[in-house]
């Protein structure tokens, strides 16, 4: 068979506008990184304004990320069946609308809303503009520098975010963290059907139960962890929420074993390395957004920052991770592969986390939070690449789409059962120090401590996972 049979048509007439199609999307990627981090410094001024209590603020981040985790699969079936255009312009929608829901928001129940939608936006968002980017670059050097594009957007929104939620909040309002989304969004709308493909349709079913239910156990599973700490842990509401989840989450698997077309075919798990390759991943989340969490309170609450010298004072950790990953975790994969790597990093990671654990009431940026937070740049730059491609390796070309979208959701379940967890440690921690007669201050200092401690033990338990159960396969692409 000639060489002309076997290229596709893409290949000998690239798509003409593929980069300006990349800048549309790399900004679609910069919107939804950045919504996960912009929060981040406006906690503070939202729990005052509408009267959260300190556990409840991680509502604000969880109930992004835990429909974001819940419905990504989905959003990837979606795609695939009524184009990735479609559903990447359904996205924007919800999420601009949820945006105005958010920005506009008058009460704890309807921020959660808000934040849920955006959650559900940016779940059809990441799956449908990742297929885009893959589809318009057929050149493998073309794609390999779309996706070194892609990569810095992401790390760039992680930045802006930590940034621009400091300025907003400090010089307009903690609403405009979300109403910026708005202008952002409507841009996109305009833009995207000039710019993107329509994409190819095909026949099939959509398991939106399957997802619902997913999505649903881990919400109670959530409650339950948060809940718990006043209605405590041996109670009937914890014991029968955590039963429900269960259920649910056993009917979830057998649905997917009994359905022709499921949401997660379970004979993926059977792939080297998915399983202890999303363990990790869920491990890592676990163990960074609680760093990241409770670094914002600390030098708001206890050093007294205000939101944009908070914001400011992150920075230095955003920026190194956005130049580490896209100049240097790629070619130290190359040369040492992708599990020496990611080891490196889970240990620079767990040890960033030992010194945060020594915060101090009157402590010092430059003692107490740069050094750390640098060595924990260092540590996620490290481990998030090589731990992604550890839960790729050995999935098959057919199989790479669910085994990303797996990963994907495997990180964001784990950011919101790993941030529960230890805001339900912290705030028991908290309560028991000022019944002991601790000040509010050493108080908050303290459990902040406990909050470092708890996610370094986690970090380290991803780095034996890693250690002990990823294996280095011979044919793995780095």
């Amino acid at each position: 068979m000639s060489k002309d049979t076997t290229q596709p048509i893409e290949k000998a007439v690239p798509y003409a506008k593929r980069w300006a199609a990349l800048s549309l999307l790399c900004m679609a990627q910069f919107i939804v990184i950045m919504d996960t981090s912009i929060i981040g410094v406006a906690l503070p001024a939202i729990k005052t304004d509408l009267g959260y209590s300190q556990t409840g603020l991680q509502w604000i981040f969880n109930a992004y990320v835990i429909v974001f985790g819940g419905f990504l699969l989905l959003g990837g079936r979606l795609s695939d069946l009524f184009g990735s255009r479609k559903v990447f312009m359904w996205g924007f929608a919800i999420l601009t609308g949820a945006s105005l829901l958010a920005g506009m928001a008058w009460s704890e129940i309807s921020l959660n809303a808000g934040r849920a939608l955006q959650g559900l936006g940016s779940a059809f968002i990441a799956p449908a503009a990742l297929t885009l980017v893959l589809t318009k670059f057929t050149d493998p050097k073309e794609l390999n520098k779309a996706l070194g594009f892609w990569g810095a957007a992401a790390a760039a929104g992680g930045s802006a975010g930590v940034f621009f939620g400091g300025a907003i909040t400090q010089w307009l309002s903690w609403q405009w963290v979300f109403l910026i989304n708005i202008p952002l969004g409507l841009i996109v709308l305009v833009l995207s059907p000039g710019l993107l493909l329509k994409g190819t349709t095909r026949k099939g079913k959509v398991d939106v139960i399957g997802a619902i239910l997913a999505t649903a156990a881990l919400i109670l599973v959530v409650y339950a962890i948060v809940s718990a700490e006043s209605a405590g842990w041996g109670s009937l509401q914890t014991f029968g929420l955590l039963g429900l989840a269960v259920t649910l989450f056993i009917v979830f698997l057998i649905m997917q074993k009994n359905k022709k077309e499921p949401l997660v075919p379970l004979s993926i798990f059977k792939v080297p390395n998915l399983s202890a390759g999303n363990l990790v991943m869920g491990l890592m989340a676990a163990a960074w957004i609680p760093l990241w969490f409770f670094l914002n309170l600390y030098l708001q609450q206890v050093l007294n920052y205000s939101a944009f010298n908070s914001g400011l004072a992150l920075l230095p950790m955003t920026f190194m991770i956005m130049v580490l990953m896209v100049n240097v975790t790629g070619k130290l994969v190359a040369k040492f592969g992708f599990k020496a790597t990611m080891i490196a990093g889970f240990i620079a990671l767990t040890a960033s986390l030992v010194l945060f654990s020594n915060v101090q009431v009157d402590g010092s940026f430059m003692i107490h939070v740069l050094p750390a937070s640098l060595l924990g740049a260092v540590g996620m730059s490290l481990a998030y690449i090589p731990g992604t491609i550890a839960s790729m390796s050995g999935a098959k070309p057919e199989e790479t789409g669910l085994a990303s979208g797996l990963v994907n959701t495997s990180y964001q379940i784990g950011s919101a059962l790993g941030l529960a967890i230890i805001v339900a440690i912290v705030a028991a921690k908290n309560d028991r120090l000022q019944i002991d007669g601790a000040t509010e201050l050493a108080a908050l200092n303290e459990s902040f401590q406990t909050a470092f401690q708890s996610a370094a033990v986690v970090s380290g338990i991803a780095t034996l996972i890693a250690i002990f159960s990823i294996r280095t396969l011979k044919n793995a692409e780095v």
